[in-house]
């Protein structure tokens, strides 16, 4: 194995939840063997430009009720081009080549379950996503 494929994968957290077996398709099996660790490795920074994100949007997402915010994440995933390559970047940066090949066989639907399971994260944190004062007070 060479360093930088060694390297990668030595970096990369355990996701003890994920089970891998005989019936899952590909796309399954590489999204729990590398989109999962990848995406909760890149956790913190994937956080920190969705909060840029929202600062150079002129942070309407502050004023948004719960509902909308939510929306407002999903949207921003989905519909924003130049903010949803970044994030592509960020994860498949951290591909090994072997990985890299497969993911070029797929690309359309792998982007789908990534961008997935980059979204549900930036969901589950958005308590994180306050105004950067009232972070502050806290």
């Amino acid at each position: 194995m060479d360093s930088r494929q060694f390297n990668l994968k030595s970096i990369r957290p355990d996701i003890l939840s994920t089970t891998i077996n005989d019936n899952m398709s590909a796309d399954e099996r590489f999204q729990n063997l590398v989109l999962r660790p990848i995406i909760k490795f890149q956790n913190d920074l994937l956080i920190e430009v969705f909060r840029n994100y929202i600062e150079k949007h002129k942070s309407v997402f502050y004023d948004l009720s719960l509902e909308k915010r939510l929306d407002y994440i999903e949207n921003a995933i989905q519909k924003d081009m130049k903010l949803r390559n970044s994030m592509k970047g960020m994860i498949i940066g951290h591909f090994t080549v072997a990985e890299y090949g497969i993911y070029i066989e797929n690309s359309s639907a792998l982007n789908k379950r990534m961008m997935n399971l980059v979204k549900d994260r930036l969901l589950s944190h958005i308590q994180l996503f306050e105004k950067p004062e009232l972070l502050a007070a806290v």
